[in-house]
């Protein structure tokens, strides 16, 4: 459970600090690439596209109890042995992080990561859209299995030390369609 802290307001009353705070959004990188246009879009009419989606994220302290965390998402597409389209997106959100240090990774990692997703999803999408091909939408992202999978591979490391506070954080997930 979240500890929440109580802070007086001017007036007297009282308000709960909420845990996570967003104070930014924003596109830190977008990328598109059609290489093989316009003769792969009659192939893909005749061939089923093969897509691939590479999702990673990472977070690092900016300063006190503000974190940037970063959705690093690219999907390539190929028809046969031509690629279609490469789109890449780093989208990154600055919170504010008013929680115990213990929980300080699953929240940078797993909730931030989950806030901007959709976000990131629809800039993913809208772009192969205005690229000329059917908008991409990327399947929900389970941020929580990558949390487990990244920290699973750290305890198989041998000498490895973790921290309270993460410097740089990469998980990946990847995905067919």
């Amino acid at each position: 459970m979240i500890d929440q802290s109580i802070k007086p307001t001017q007036s007297g009353s009282t308000t709960a600090t909420p845990p996570i705070q967003i104070n930014a959004q924003y596109i830190k990188d977008l990328s598109f690439e059609a290489p093989s246009t316009p003769g792969i879009l009659s192939k893909m009419q005749h061939e089923a596209p093969d897509v691939n989606i590479t999702v990673n994220v990472n977070a690092h302290n900016i300063q006190d109890d503000l974190f940037e965390v970063q959705i690093h998402i690219q999907a390539t597409c190929n028809v046969s042995d031509e690629t279609a389209f490469i789109s890449e997106l780093v989208y990154g959100g600055l919170f504010k992080i008013n929680v115990p240090s213990e929980h300080l990774q699953a929240i940078l990692l797993i909730e931030c990561p989950r806030l901007l997703f959709p976000f990131a999803r629809n800039i993913i999408a809208d772009t192969t859209r205005d690229g000329g091909f059917p908008p991409l939408m990327i399947a929900p992202v389970d941020f929580v299995a990558m949390f487990q999978n990244q920290n699973e591979d750290q305890a198989k490391q041998p000498n490895n030390a973790t921290s309270e506070k993460p410097k740089k954080t990469k998980k990946k997930a990847s995905n067919k369609k």
